[in-house]
């Protein structure tokens, strides 16, 4: 029986050992010293051979310093290709905020201090607000920097912001966009392993500086071009103008992934669509990346499995092997950092026992080849094969309904 490889949301599939405690004598090139006037003298001796490097201690001395120099820029180059993105959040989210004075900011504040709870411990968060004066550069504020566990700090400094200036929401997610570019230590850049991405909450659907939509896009994409970086935009527009949401919009399409503004106008839609693009949408992308790459690797399964009825033992291995290669790490490790939510729990309980599940139907199709290679009979193993292949098939239709389900709370399917 096939297992069901439906997308989510229920459409068709698409050297030697450690050194001895003792060496034979002779057994390399051996190091002896004599002094003498002018320093040391450094003898590399085997058998009849030798060479005699007199070295002065001045010289001895700044050579040693150049190894260790050496030795430290080589433990960093290794700390900046490998330590640094293990470590690295798998999303980095800039939350830029309206703190304009043609409207109170608490609305806003109070939704940033309820979503950053449910937040991933992964996701390394950094608040910064706009509103002020045109021409000055204090006209937007670094509130927090990115960082894992800084939740505190942000509803802190979310609360405490006053309103005030005028709506600066360019010269806002320009310096947001550039915040990604702040170099961590040891001048590495720790990008997000996943997704960049800058949620804008603000009243205003245009800058008040400069009220050309089309400069103002350009100049974003300028400095997004300048980052190096792919970095999604959403935006929140809470109770807009509707003269402004076109222009709010066309500013939306300047990331990397297209998305239109969420229009929100009372606090509970706003705390929702707050909620959704911090916190549901990355549970729904890693659910779905996880669910397509298991239905892949039981594809493969399958493939296997029909190729030992066959009695292509050489093309069962290979489809296993391609099997046994899904990798689904990163978004294991993101959803493992965001069961703060009940949602984020049960999609994470779900995805674990899918991937538990995978991991029974390859053990079933091994212990057929298996058997076929050793010429059992193959009965017992079929039926192991179809009975952990059926509930896979079970679990994958759940999942999918708790995706949509998941998918039901967003801002398409509310409009």
């Amino acid at each position: 029986m096939s297992p069901d490889t439906r997308e989510p949301g229920g459409a068709p599939g698409d050297g030697g050992a450690p050194g001895d405690a003792g060496a034979p004598e002779n057994s390399g090139p051996q190091m002896e010293a004599t002094a003498s006037r002018r320093g040391r003298v450094y003898q590399a001796g085997r058998d009849q051979r030798i060479i005699s490097v007199t070295m002065p201690r001045s010289i001895r001395n700044a050579l040693l310093g150049l190894v260790v120099l050496a030795l430290i820029a080589g433990g960093g180059w290794a700390v900046v290709k490998w330590v640094l993105p293990l470590s690295a959040p798998t999303y980095k989210t800039q939350l830029l905020i309206d703190t304009t004075a043609s409207a109170d900011p608490k609305d806003i504040t109070d939704s940033v201090g309820k979503v950053v709870g449910n937040s991933g411990t992964r996701d390394a968060l950094a608040l910064r607000s706009f509103g002020g004066r045109c021409g000055v550069e204090d006209n937007t504020t670094r509130l927090v920097g990115f960082g894992t566990d800084n939740r505190q700090e942000i509803v802190e400094a979310a609360a405490g912001v006053s309103a005030g200036g005028a709506a600066t929401l360019l010269r806002g997610i320009v310096q947001a966009v550039e915040d990604f570019s702040e170099d961590f230590a040891l001048g590495a850049d720790q990008r997000a392993k996943q997704v960049n991405r800058i949620i804008v909450v603000t009243r205003h659907g245009q800058d008040a500086c400069d009220q050309d939509t089309a400069f103002v896009q350009q100049e974003i994409r300028d400095r997004v071009r300048a980052a190096g970086l792919k970095i999604q935009f959403r935006l929140i527009g809470y109770q807009v103008p509707e003269g402004q949401r076109d222009s709010l919009k066309r500013i939306a399409s300047t990331g990397s992934a297209k998305t239109d503004p969420v229009f929100a106008d009372t606090p509970p839609e706003l705390d929702d669509a707050l909620e959704w693009s911090t916190n549901i949408e990355p549970v729904l992308r890693n659910a779905t990346k996880i669910v397509d790459t298991l239905n892949l690797a039981v594809k493969h399964i399958d493939i296997g499995v029909q190729a030992i009825n066959d009695g292509r033992l050489d093309v069962a291995e290979s489809n296993l092997a391609r099997a046994r290669k899904a990798n689904t790490g990163t978004e294991f490790e993101d959803l493992e950092g965001r069961t703060n939510s009940p949602d984020g729990r049960d999609i994470h309980d779900r995805a674990t026992e899918l991937r538990d599940q995978q991991e029974r139907v390859l053990t079933a199709a091994d212990r057929l080849r298996a058997a076929a290679q050793s010429e059992a009979p193959l009965q017992p193993g079929h039926e192991a094969f179809k009975k952990a292949a059926q509930n896979y098939n079970i679990q994958v239709g759940a999942m999918n309904e708790a995706l949509a389900g998941l998918r039901a709370k967003g801002p398409g399917a509310r409009s």
